[in-house]
C-alpha cells in the first residue's frame, strides 16, 4: 500500500495515480477530506485498486500518527510513503510574517519528519520501505521572497539523506524529488505576490513566466504526471539502489 499526503490535487494526486496505475493500493491523505474522497473514488474506478481517503491536518503530529496507524491497520501494513503536502508564502524576508514562516515550516518540513517517524515501524516489520519526499528545486538553490519555503525544502533534502543512511540497514530507501515549476494551485497562488514583487504593470501569467520559466532552459512548465511517474519508479524494486538522492526534475533549472 502507498500512503500519499496532500493527494487531493496537484502533484500529490499525480503520484497517487501513478502508484495506482502500477497496481498499488493507495491511502489518500489530505486536509481537504472531500477532495481526498473524490481522488480515492477516481483511483478505485479507473485503476481497479483499493483506495481509501483520510482527512488529516499535517500541522498536527498526533493527527499524522493517527492517520498513518489507521491506514496501516486498514491495509494490513505499509509499503510506500510519499510526503507531498506543502504550502507556499511569498514576501520579502524583512516583512515575512512569523506565523506564516512557522506554518510553512510545519507543513513543508515538520510533517515529513512526523510521517516518516510514524511509518518507520511498519517498514521495519516488512523489511522493506520506500519513502519519497517531494522537495523542490528550491531545496537545492536559493530564491528571493521565499525564505520559509527555501529553508523548509533544504531541510527536506537533508532529512531525506539522514533517513536514507539510517534506513539502509533495515531495507528502507528514501529519496527527494526536486521539481522545478509545476503548474499547480501552489504555483498559481503565488502570482499576485509576484506581480507586486516586480513592481506591477505585468499580468499574473507574465509574472509566473518571469519567476519560473526564465530560470528553466526548457522554457516549459512541468506536468504533475511527470513527477508522478518518477515517484512510482522510486517506489519500485528497480530503484532498490537509489537512496539518499535529491533528484531534479526541473527543466535544467539547477544546472545553472
Amino acid at each position: 500500500m502507498s500512503l500519499v499526503t496532500g493527494a487531493a490535487r496537484g502533484i500529490g494526486r499525480a503520484c497517487a495515480e501513478a502508484l495506482a496505475r502500477a497496481g498499488s493500493a493507495v491511502a489518500v491523505a489530505d486536509l481537504d477530506a472531500n477532495g481526498a474522497e473524490e481522488t480515492a473514488r477516481a483511483l478505485a474506478a479507473t485503476y481497479r485498486v483499493t483506495a481509501r481517503a483520510y482527512g488529516c491536518d499535517v500541522r498536527d503530529a498526533g493527527a499524522i500518527r493517527a492517520m498513518v496507524d489507521a491506514a496501516a491497520s486498514d491495509f494490513d501494513g505499509l509499503d510506500n510513503l510519499v510526503n507531498n503536502a506543502g504550502i507556499q508564502f511569498v514576501a520579502p524576508l524583512a516583512e515575512f510574517p512569523d506565523d506564516r514562516y512557522q506554518a510553512v515550516r510545519a507543513i513543508d518540513l515538520d510533517s515529513v519528519f512526523y510521517a516518516t517517524k510514524a511509518a518507520w515501524k511498519y517498514f521495519v516489520a516488512r523489511g522493506r520501505g520506500r519513502i519519497v519526499n517531494i522537495a523542490s528545486v528550491q531545496g537545492l538553490i536559493g530564491s528571493p521572497y521565499k525564505a520559509a519555503y527555501v529553508a523548509s525544502k533544504h531541510g527536506v533534502v537533508g532529512l531525506t539523506k539522514a533517513t536514507a543512511v539510517e534506513g539502509a540497514a533495515v531495507g528502507i530507501t528514501a529519496n527527494a524529488i526536486c521539481p522545478g515549476a509545476v503548474m499547480t494551485d501552489l504555483v498559481r497562488g503565488q502570482a499576485p505576490a509576484l506581480v507586486q514583487s516586480y513592481g506591477g504593470g505585468i499580468s499574473e501569467d507574465e509574472a509566473l513566466e518571469r519567476a519560473f520559466l526564465d530560470a528553466m532552459p526548457t522554457k516549459r512548465f512541468i506536468e504533475p504526471s511527470e513527477v508522478g511517474a518518477l515517484c512510482a519508479f522510486l517506489c519500485s524494486d528497480f530503484a532498490i539502489s537509489i537512496t539518499g538522492a535529491p533528484i531534479s526534475i526541473d527543466g535544467g533549472w539547477a544546472a545553472h
